[in-house]
């Protein structure tokens, strides 16, 4: 990576980690979550129990790169993912046949480091490797060949560190696994992953390591998480990999298969905290539930993400996307943007059950306080709040985003100024079997505040916005016929290729905007190299809730289905529903489109 995308103070660590590791490890900041008068106020909370809101306004429209250098630094993780030691001060441990040695104790099938240094485990265990050591220094795991399976609690287990270093040996192919039921799970900080640390954690190296976490978490870091290199696969009842303060992925490449989260940061009681972040390395996710999420912040900087399976790829207050390549595909949303609320103690770090509980209060809690309207030009919401602090950028990189529901969404608002983002959600026009079309008011780009696109590629399949989106370089659409894994091509009147993607999905309807294009001008759009229409730019997309299949055609002919309004209430003069057309189509777009009547014919845009 080059060090001008880091944060200015980022770049002489980087540069120093680049020399004497060859990992790679980069160093960063943290993504932006609130105010420093909100981080003064939650520290000062103490013991009580309070309720704090991350708010992120400072954040909207920020690159990745410049979110990063306002959170809690992670420089200290970082440079200990690329320290050096002395191969002479090694001590060596036997995992198969155990001995006490110099900062080492044995107990039946309990090997127990107690000091700092670097220890060199190789060999098969039954049982556990945990570290009790209350000195400062580092404590250095070099994993060799080992082979470590509990049936007690986690196969490592952190209880006290100044810092923890994991270190993957060249060559080396290790595992991990845990208990399914742990013995402890109710004193002060009880492990609750396979790989568990209360102390900061780093992971480097280039060799292999297999995480089975039967229990609940594969790998969790109580405070910082760092992630700079080895390769790394991890199947985990709950969540995969997941920091406290911060999960940052520099290296590597991760394999992750969840009940729960893929990469998960949850600190709910600092507001610098709680982040997630990309700057290299390549991640693939397989969720029951998120694929990313971050308490506060997820940004990507470098990298690959690719999230197979999720019911939300990414989901964070503010998401911020300056490069790398995301690929997500979600039951859900794609890209959430929504500020979370959860009442926890300040003062002590949460048992694993308490941890769930509050994942569960946090999940609920972002879904609350939604029925204020969003005034004029707002977002697809409609009739929903504008959540502060919610923002979701994108300023380069790739983005293919792949939804259930909305692609693009966000509780506050979405800016767009670079990069080539395309999305195919479900909605009007769209054909994903598994999703009632236009149903819901599900859009490629929905946000309750404003959404701005002011540069850069975005194409969208099915139903292009839930609502109005200030386009700089015009906005064309075009109902045509796209069937899955068809290349689609925008061409200007000169020939110049403006725009080239590939769908995954079956589709009848197309948006799209590029740099090169202008409102007035006219596009060719091709399907695997096949001419199939002309568009012209308008200045703006203006989408509306609830689009109806194939086009936006409301089931019936356009006759609103009976019991669908409420008891009471009376549809207005003329029978048009407000912010738009009752079929649900785009108003006020693009030629290539239709604008449903009253009576369920159409007329030309």
């Amino acid at each position: 990576m080059n060090p001008q995308h880091l944060p200015r103070w980022a770049r002489t660590p980087w540069t120093k980690a680049v020399a004497v590791a060859a990992t790679g490890v980069l160093t960063l900041g943290a993504v932006a979550a609130c105010t420093a008068e909100d981080a003064t106020s939650a520290s000062a909370a103490g013991s009580s129990t309070s309720t704090s809101e991350v708010s992120a306004t400072s954040s909207v429209g920020m690159t990745a790169t410049e979110v990063l250098a306002e959170n809690l630094d992670a420089s200290g993780t970082v440079e200990l993912a690329a320290s050096t030691w002395d191969t002479a001060d090694e001590v060596a441990v036997d995992l198969g046949n155990p001995a006490a040695a110099d900062g080492v104790e044995v107990d039946g099938d309990t090997v127990t480091i107690t000091a700092p240094g670097t220890y060199v485990l190789s060999g098969t265990l039954a049982g556990q490797v945990v570290v009790d050591s209350a000195s400062d220094g580092v404590v250095r795991l070099v994993l060799d060949g080992a082979d470590i399976t509990s049936s007690t609690g986690a196969a490592i287990d952190v209880r006290d560190a100044d810092q923890v270093s994991v270190v993957l040996a060249d060559g080396s192919t290790n595992r991990l696994e845990d208990a399914a039921t742990y013995e402890d799970t109710t004193s002060d900080n009880a492990a609750n992953a396979a790989l568990y640390s209360t102390a900061d954690l780093a992971i480097s190296g280039s060799g292999a390591l297999e995480v089975v976490g039967n229990a609940n978490d594969g790998i969790t870091g109580k405070d910082g998480l760092i992630v700079a290199g080895g390769n790394i696969t991890v199947t985990a009842a709950d969540d995969a990999v997941r920091g406290k303060d911060y999960l940052v992925v520099s290296g590597g490449t991760l394999d992750l298969t969840a009940g729960g989260d893929g990469l998960k940061s949850d600190a709910d009681d600092d507001a610098t905290a709680g982040y997630v972040a990309l700057l290299g390395g390549e991640v693939t996710v397989a969720a029951g539930s998120d694929g990313v999420q971050g308490f506060t912040d997820v940004a990507v900087v470098d990298g690959a993400l690719t999230v197979t399976e999720s019911e939300e790829g990414v989901e964070a207050a503010v998401i911020a996307i300056s490069g790398g390549d995301v690929d997500l595909t979600a039951t859900d949303d794609a890209l959430n943007a929504t500020v979370k609320e959860a009442e926890v103690e300040t003062t002590e770090e949460s048992s694993s059950s308490t941890d769930d509980a509050a994942d569960a209060t946090a999940e609920d809690d972002a879904t609350d306080d939604q029925a204020m309207p969003a005034g004029p030009g707002g977002g697809g919401g409609g009739d929903m709040a504008v959540q502060e602090g919610a923002s979701l950028t994108i300023t380069g990189g790739t983005v293919h985003a792949v939804a259930g529901t909305d692609g693009l969404d966000s509780n506050g608002v979405i800016a767009i100024s670079g990069g080539t983002t395309v999305v195919e959600a479900a909605g009007s026009g769209s054909a994903d079997a598994g999703q009632a079309m236009g149903g819901g008011g599900e859009g490629a780009i929905d946000a309750n505040g404003s959404v701005t696109v002011s540069g850069g590629t975005v194409v969208t399949s099915g139903n292009a916005a839930t609502g109005a989106v200030d386009v700089s370089n015009g906005w064309a659409s075009l109902d045509a016929s796209v069937a899955a894994g068809a290349t689609v091509e925008v061409a200007s009147s000169d020939g110049e290729t403006l725009a080239s993607v590939e769908l995954t999905r079956e589709t009848s309807s197309l948006g799209f905007t590029a740099d090169g294009m202008t409102a007035g001008d006219e596009v060719t759009v091709l399907v695997d190299g096949e001419q199939v229409g002309t568009a012209t730019a308008e200045e703006s997309v203006t989408g509306t809730m609830g689009g109806g299949p194939g086009g936006g055609q409301r089931p019936g002919g356009g006759t609103p289905p009976e019991g669908e309004l409420p008891e009471g209430v009376t549809p207005p003069e003329g029978g048009q529903l407000p912010g738009g057309t009752t079929d649900g189509t785009t108003s006020g777009t693009t030629s290539g489109t239709t604008s449903g009547t009253t009576d369920g014919t159409t007329t030309d845009a």
